[in-house]
């Protein structure tokens, strides 16, 4: 059914969120105010992630979207954004 197929996307999200904060911790570096920091190039480029998602891009919104994570712009594309710093919010 539709709400059954709409929860497992819900439950997908969630998860993809969750291997991305892994990754970000993995990754990531303190920036001056102390909280994670990471470029988008070097998410994109990292190999691990780009395994588990099936797409950061799309998960990188919906973590913006939750207030898990910050960036400039709404839409990073890779190349022309791979210098665009990605922070995590707690």
């Amino acid at each position: 059914s539709l709400i059954i197929r709409m929860a497992e996307a819900a439950a997908g999200v969630e998860n993809d969120i969750k291997l991305l904060i892994e990754g970000f911790k993995r990754l990531g570096k303190p920036g001056p105010e102390g909280k994670l920091q990471v470029t988008f190039g070097e998410l994109f480029k990292d190999e691990v992630l780009e395994q588990q998602l099936e797409s950061l891009v799309g998960s990188l919104k919906a973590a913006k979207k939750r207030k898990i994570l910050t960036f400039e712009g709404q839409m990073l594309l890779q190349g022309a954004h791979d210098n665009v710093l990605i922070k995590l919010c707690e």
